[in-house]
C-alpha cells in the first residue's frame, strides 16, 4: 500500500504550489485506502464568464487526477456567492451577477468541464442548495465567526482600506461562505488558485469549528498566457479558449516558448512525469527538434477539445499554410446578402472570426487582418458586398464570404 501511497501522493503534488499539509494529505489517502471510501474533493466555480480557457483547466487536470485515482469530484458551481461577487484580487466592488447570468453561465460550464472531467464521475453542485436554506439568524451567527481584523490580512483588502476605496460589507461574507461550502459537502480536499488561498483556509477553520476533519488544501498557479509573461487573459489577448476551433487550438500552441511548452506539459498534459522528463531529455540532447515535441503537445490538447481526427486536421491544414505557403483545405464559407458597405470589424464577426466589433478593431490594429491576402490596418475599413472575399485573422483563422 506504501508504494500505492506514495504514487497518488507524486501525482497530487505535480505542478501545485502549496499543500496544507502534506502530512495531513497523506493521512487521509491512507484511510481512503484502508476503508474504501473515496476522499471528497472540492473546487467551486462562480459562473462569471460563458467561456473558459486552458487558465482554468489547470485546475481542472488537478480533479482529474483524483478522479483517475478514484476518488469522489464535487465541481461546486457558485451560483449563490456569484450573485454576491467574488471580491478576490479586485480593486473596487464587483458587479453581481443575476439570476439569469447564472443560470446561462453555469449550463455552458458543464458542457466545458466534461470535455476533461468524466461525468459518470463527477458530482455537479450548486451552492444556493444549501445557502439558501440559511436564515438572517444563522447567516449573522456565521459572520461573528470571522474579525474585521482578520478580513483586512488580505491584500486585496488592506489596499482598497489604505486607498480609501468602498469595501462593501457583503464583500466580508464571501470567504466565509465559501467556506461553509466546504462544511456543507464534508470536503477532504479544496483545489483552488494562489490568489484563493485565505478562501481556502476559512473552509478549514469553518470545519474545526463543527468538529470535521479540516480538509486538505492545494494551490495552483496561474498559467501564464501566450506571451510567456502574463497570466492567461482574455483581456490581454495571450489565451486559448477551449471552444476555439481545433485549427486555433493547435496553431496557438506551435507558438508558445520551447520553456513555457514544458510548462503547459507539467500542467495540462496527460503524460506522466517520467514521460515528461524523457521529452525533456529528448529535446536537450538534440534527439528530436522542440517543434516535434511541440507538435505532439498540440495534438494532444486539441484532440482534448475536439477530436483526434480534427487534431489530426487542423495538424495538416497548419503544415499546408506554413511549410508550403497555401491556403487550408476547409476554410468555412459565409453567404451574405445586402447592398451597402460594411464595416470590415463588423464583418469579421459576421464571417465568426472574431467575437465582437471590438476584437475587429484590435486584430486590425494589430496588423492581423487580411482581405484577399492584403493586410488593412485601417479600423474604419469597408468592404463592398460584391463577388467573394477571402478574409483572414491572425495565422490560421480563415473564412470567404460569399456576397448574395
Amino acid at each position: 500500500m506504501q508504494n500505492n501511497i506514495d504514487q497518488q501522493m507524486a501525482l497530487i503534488e505535480r505542478g501545485i504550489v502549496e499543500c496544507i499539509s502534506r502530512e495531513e494529505l497523506r493521512k487521509k489517502l491512507e484511510k481512503s485506502a484502508a476503508t474504501g471510501i473515496p476522499l471528497r474533493i472540492k473546487a467551486g466555480f462562480d459562473p462569471t464568464a460563458p467561456d473558459l480557457h486552458l487558465g482554468h483547466t489547470v485546475l481542472l487536470q488537478k480533479l482529474k487526477h483524483f478522479q483517475d485515482l478514484g476518488h469522489d469530484i464535487y465541481f461546486l458551481i457558485g451560483d449563490f456567492t456569484g450573485m454576491i461577487g467574488d471580491p478576490t484580487g479586485k480593486s473596487e466592488t464587483r458587479k453581481a451577477l443575476t439570476r439569469e447570468d447564472v443560470a446561462r453561465n453555469a449550463e455552458s460550464y458543464k458542457e466545458q468541464v466534461f470535455k476533461i472531467l468524466d461525468p459518470q464521475k463527477t458530482k455537479v453542485v450548486f451552492n444556493s442548495q444549501w445557502l439558501s436554506q440559511l436564515d438572517s439568524f444563522a447567516m449573522i451567527r456565521l459572520a461573528s465567526e470571522l474579525t474585521v481584523a482578520r478580513m483586512l490580512e488580505r491584500e486585496d483588502f488592506k489596499v482598497r482600506f489604505r486607498a480609501g476605496s468602498p469595501i462593501s460589507i457583503h464583500e466580508f461574507l464571501y470567504p466565509l461562505i465559501q467556506g461553509y461550502d466546504s462544511v456543507a459537502i464534508e470536503a477532504d480536499v479544496e483545489l483552488g488558485g494562489t490568489d484563493q488561498l485565505f478562501n481556502l483556509l476559512m473552509g478549514r477553520d469553518l470545519q474545526r469549528s463543527r468538529q470535521q476533519s479540516p480538509q486538505v488544501v492545494l494551490t495552483l498557479p496561474l498559467l501564464e498566457g501566450l506571451d510567456g509573461v502574463n497570466k492567461m487573459s482574455k483581456s490581454l489577448g495571450n489565451y486559448i479558449g477551449i471552444t476555439e476551433s481545433a485549427t486555433d487550438i493547435y496553431g496557438k500552441l506551435l507558438s508558445i516558448s520551447d520553456p513555457l511548452m514544458f510548462r503547459y506539459y507539467e500542467l495540462l498534459s496527460d503524460l506522466g512525469a517520467a514521460e515528461i522528463a524523457a521529452l525533456r531529455q529528448e529535446m536537450e540532447s538534440g534527439a528530436r527538434h522542440p517543434k516535434e515535441i511541440k507538435k505532439q503537445l498540440a495534438r494532444e490538447l486539441t484532440a482534448r477539445f475536439h477530436s483526434p481526427e480534427a487534431a489530426a486536421l487542423a495538424e495538416q491544414n497548419f503544415e499546408q499554410v506554413f511549410q508550403k505557403g497555401g491556403v487550408p483545405d476547409d476554410i468555412p464559407e459565409k453567404q451574405l446578402s445586402g447592398t451597402e458597405a460594411i464595416w470590415l470589424p463588423q464583418l469579421l464577426v459576421d464571417a465568426g472570426l472574431v467575437s465582437s466589433s471590438s476584437d475587429g478593431r484590435r486584430m486590425i490594429q494589430q496588423n492581423a487582418v487580411s482581405i484577399n491576402g492584403k493586410k488593412i490596418s485601417d479600423v474604419k475599413a469597408v468592404v463592398e458586398p460584391q463577388g467573394e472575399v477571402l478574409l483572414k485573422v491572425g495565422k490560421l483563422r480563415y473564412c470567404k464570404v460569399c456576397f448574395r
